[in-house]
């Protein structure tokens, strides 16, 4: 993974005003926090027709800087500043209705705002009004922002988009690969509306190929000079980041320090290891060896997982290992396997986990070849509500199975492997499974997946649908053929297999709800699991109309009645005209 090393430099004054309603921050440090959230540039720009709009700016860019790292390691970049930029309007929005400004927002608490985050080697662009963003490439100046502004007549215009000027926000995002001697530069209107392209590029050319120490500070100062020489009549403010270098980094923020440790030999019933008595073993597999235990400080039974020791030489697999607990670890929910934190620090490669009592839904499905429907409705509710849990923190399960699943003596679903689980944010470093991995289970895997897309959690919808055909059928609704296509032509060629039979009591409208969550295309399947789930319990009213049958098939003797009525009916009109 490749990380970007910045030289970063920023200059903001009040030009010819009394007060400056600019403002700009950025955060570029080598910490582990950097290294998975980041490094940001921030610049907010207040609106000349509000007197508090600095205010507005400041708290802005404070906020974002703050804010943003304060989220869920394991949202993406675009999720995290999204969501923070979200509340900051929000924040905005109600102060000012809650000032004098209320009805007139134009002189409330309203900023234009754009922001910069590097992550890795990918440069992600976040922005609201007429400020801009730039990259330098190789000589050309492109301007990566649009300006959110409306004209009217008369040349006069008006400011579109910005924080805090209505409830709702609608973001500008676009991303893009950064290459060794970029140069990024995000400026207010202050100076991009007095410094042409032209002589922007000119003089950031010239700084730059003066091979001496020329700070970035210097530069922007440079600029924001320019722009005031030019005739600058706002509050000028700019900042540069200059990719110096592209490091290969392969440091893992998550895992490192754990896969140094030495994988754990084989255990046997009765002996102590680690903090642990071992009470007896409950799975082997070619991957992974997973044993009943108990912590010998707090007397709780566990489940300890090792990994195998076939597997020593697989860092990717031994890396995966190690995420699984650092993602059961952030999930709190009572329908996804619990993993509390560790109170001791270990000496060897493992995970525990809390130990449920139960049987695995295989199992379950075995005594109970032809279930109700309502006790697959519950299971999959339990099996929805987790999966949710996954998707609210960026993350993908991928593998919803039965053998994945847990139900414990109360009959409470829990989700207990995340073997193949994708995290958003661990992605963008280079950490973790990737998103177009197959690494699920072929039956119950979504078909984007074979033609090597991007899953969504349109992708979880699909499996757990097909667990619950599975559930109320014994079968599969393309069969086997799903996992044979590997080109669109070919998928689109599959045909869903109805989920009742001949003698099938279940309702018509449940299999066309079944049949939406298998869409091949996943963009035809339901845009929410929660809207899955609903139409699992309730008639969805366009199913119902699609499925009920035309009167002729659902009482064909009221049909022909009411075809001999209307021709009786029609032959005494025509008698009645003839004889009068």
């Amino acid at each position: 993974m490749q990380l970007a090393k910045l030289t970063v430099g920023q200059h903001s004054i009040a030009g010819l005003k009394s007060i400056n309603q600019d403002y700009c921050g950025w955060h570029n440090t080598n910490d582990a926090q950097s290294r998975l959230k980041g490094q940001v540039l921030a610049i907010a720009d207040g609106i000349g027709s509000s007197s508090v709009s600095q205010v507005a700016s400041k708290a802005a860019v404070n906020s974002f800087l703050q804010d943003y790292y304060a989220t869920s390691d394991a949202w993406s970049v675009e999720t995290s500043a999204r969501r923070v930029m979200q509340s900051i309007n929000a924040w905005l929005h109600g102060y000012t209705k809650q000032s004098e400004f209320r009805y007139d927002v134009e002189k409330g608490y309203v900023c234009t705002f754009s922001a910069l985050v590097i992550k890795g080697n990918t440069a992600h662009v976040f922005h609201v009004g007429d400020a801009r963003v730039y990259l330098l490439r190789h000589g050309v100046l492109e301007q990566l922002s649009n300006d959110h502004r409306q004209y009217a007549a008369q040349g006069k215009s008006y400011l579109s988009r910005a924080l805090g000027m209505h409830p709702q926000l609608d973001i500008d995002y676009s991303h893009l690969a950064v290459c060794q001697g970029d140069t990024f530069i995000l400026c207010t209107d202050g100076v991009h509306e007095f410094l042409p392209p032209g002589d922007m590029l000119q003089t950031v050319t010239s700084a730059l190929a003066i091979d001496d120490e020329h700070s970035a500070n210097t530069l922007a100062e440079a600029l924001v000079q320019q722009a005031l020489n030019n005739g600058g009549d706002d509050n000028l403010t700019l900042q540069v980041a200059i990719v110096e270098a592209l490091v290969e980094s392969q440091h893992k923020p998550i895992t490192s320090e754990f896969t140094a440790l030495p994988l754990p030999p084989m255990l046997q019933a009765g002996e102590n290891f680690d903090g642990y008595c071992i009470i007896r073993s409950l799975h082997v597999s070619a991957r992974s060896h997973v044993y009943l235990a108990e912590d010998l400080s707090t007397s709780q039974q566990c489940v300890l997982k090792t990994p195998s020791v076939d597997l020593s030489d697989n860092d990717e697999y031994l890396e995966r290992f190690c995420l699984e607990e650092w993602i059961g670890r952030r999930i709190h929910n009572p329908h996804v396997l619990n993993i509390p934190p560790s109170l001791r620090a270990k000496q060897f490669i493992y995970s525990v986990a809390e130990y449920v009592q139960g049987q695995s839904l295989r199992q379950w499905m075995i005594d109970n070849p032809k279930p109700e429907l309502e006790s697959v409705r519950q299971i999959i509710e339990q099996i929805a509500k987790g999966l949710q849990a996954f998707h609210r923190l960026d993350m993908l399960h991928q593998d919803i199975r039965p053998e994945n699943i847990m139900l414990d003596q109360q009959g409470t679903v829990k989700i207990i492997d995340f073997g193949s689980t994708t995290v958003a944010g661990l992605q963008e470093v280079g950490q973790g499974c990737r998103n177009n991995e197959l690494l699920g289970t072929a039956l119950y895997m979504a078909p984007e997946y074979y033609l090597g897309e991007v899953g969504t959690p349109r992708s979880d919808t699909f499996s757990l649908a097909v667990l619950a055909y599975h559930m109320l059928s014994g079968r599969f609704p393309y069969h086997t053929h799903v996992a044979k296509t590997r080109t669109r032509s070919q998928q689109n060629r599959l045909i869903y297999q109805s989920v009742r039979d001949d003698n099938s009591v279940l309702p018509a409208w449940l299999d066309a709800s079944l049949y939406k969550a298998l869409r091949v295309d996943p963009f035809k399947r339901y845009s929410e699991l929660s809207e899955f789930v609903h139409d699992l319990r309730s008639p969805n009213s366009d199913f119902v109309r699609k499925a009920k049958p035309p009167i002729m098939e659902r009482n064909p003797v009221a049909f022909w009645q009411g075809v001999a009525s209307v021709l009786l009916i029609s032959n005494l009109y025509f008698i009645y005209l003839f004889l009068a």
